[in-house]
C-alpha cells in the first residue's frame, strides 16, 4: 500500500492500533530499495497479516520524509499502537530482516496474552480467561501466562481450577524463588484454607483473648489475605514475626513478603509494613 501525508493517520497510525505497520521511505530511482522493496513485499504475503508494509515515496511526500528525518533511503520506521518504535537505513540481509520482524511482532501465544490482559483491564473476566487459555494452548510451557490464569481464577473463586493449573507449573518455578508464584502460592493456599477455618469473627475473639494465641492469628490472616484485606493480614503476620521468629519456620516474615507481591498495586501500604518489618527484626 501507498500512502502520502492526507491518508497516512488511516493507512500508519490508526493500523498501527491492530497490528505493527512498517513504512517503506524509497523513491524510484534508489537502487537499494529495489532490492529491499520486494523482499519486504514478500515477507509481508508471508505473514498473512501479523503485520503490514506502506510505502512512501519521498519525491511525492517530502514533508512526511521531512517529518521522519528521512536523509538516506530506504528508511523503514515501524509503528506500534500508534507510535514509532524501531527503525532501520539501507538494505538488511534476509536473516537481519526476520530478526527485527520478530522483535517487532509478537508470537501467537503473547499476542493472546496481550489481548487477555486488555480484556482483563476491561473488566471482561470471561474473556480474558478463556483467551489466557489459548495463549496456553499455543504454548503449554507459557509460565507467565499460567500464572496469570492462576491469578485472575483465584480473583473469580475458581481455587479448584487454580489449584489444577498450579500443578501444571514447572518445578523451575515452583521450587525456585518465583516472587510471583510465591505470592499467588500463599493467596491460593490461603483461599484454600479459609474454607475449613473458623470464621473470622471467631478468630478475632481468640486472638483478643489470647494475643500470644500465633495459630489463630496465622488462621485470621490467612482469612484476612483471602478477603485480600492484606493490611489486616499484615498486622498479624507481623505480631507473629514480633513474638516468635522461629514460629512454623519463619512463617509470619516469609508471608509478609508474599503479601507485599500481592500488594503491590498498594505502594503506600507495602512501603508501611516494610518499614515496620524492618524496624522488627533489627
Amino acid at each position: 500500500m501507498d500512502t502520502t501525508l492526507a491518508t497516512f493517520e488511516n493507512d500508519v497510525i490508526t493500523a498501527s492500533m491492530l497490528a505493527p505497520v512498517l513504512v517503506d521511505f524509497w523513491a524510484p530511482w534508489c537502487g537499494p530499495c529495489k532490492t529491499l522493496g520486494p523482499m519486504l513485499e514478500r515477507l509481508e504475503a508471508e505473514a498473512a497479516g501479523k503485520w503490514k508494509l506502506v510505502k512512501v515515496n519521498v519525491d511525492e511526500n517530502q514533508e512526511l520524509a521531512a517529518h521522519f528525518q528521512v536523509r538516506s533511503i530506504p528508511h523503514v520506521v515501524a509503528f506500534a499502537e500508534g507510535r514509532p518504535v524501531d527503525q532501520f537505513i539501507g538494505v538488511l540481509p534476509e536473516g537481519q530482516l526476520r530478526e527485527f520482524l520478530d522483535r517487532l511482532v509478537p508470537d501467537g501465544a503473547d499476542a493472546e496474552r496481550q489481548t487477555a490482559h486488555n480484556a482483563w483491564a476491561a473488566g471482561e473476566r470471561k474473556l480474558a480467561i478463556d483467551t489466557i487459555k489459548a495463549a496456553l494452548a499455543l504454548d503449554p510451557g507459557y509460565e507467565d501466562a499460567r500464572l496469570d490464569l492462576i491469578e485472575w481464577l483465584i480473583a473469580e473463586r475458581r481455587i479448584d481450577e487454580a489449584k489444577d493449573e498450579e500443578k501444571l507449573l514447572s518445578p523451575k518455578t515452583t521450587q525456585g524463588i518465583d516472587a510471583r508464584y510465591n505470592a499467588l502460592k500463599t493467596e491460593l493456599d490461603a483461599a484454600d484454607a479459609a474454607a475449613d477455618l473458623p470464621p473470622a469473627d471467631a478468630l478475632v475473639d481468640a486472638v483478643n483473648a489470647n494475643p500470644d494465641d500465633l495459630d489463630a492469628r496465622f488462621a485470621l490472616a490467612n482469612r484476612l489475605i483471602a478477603g485480600r484485606d492484606y493490611g489486616g493480614a499484615l498486622e498479624h503476620l507481623l505480631a507473629i514475626v514480633v513474638r516468635d521468629r522461629a514460629f512454623m519456620d519463619d512463617v509470619g516474615r516469609k508471608t509478609m513478603l508474599s503479601v507485599f507481591e500481592l500488594a503491590a498495586n498498594q505502594p503506600d501500604l507495602v512501603s508501611q509494613w516494610r518499614r515496620k518489618l524492618s524496624a522488627a527484626m533489627n
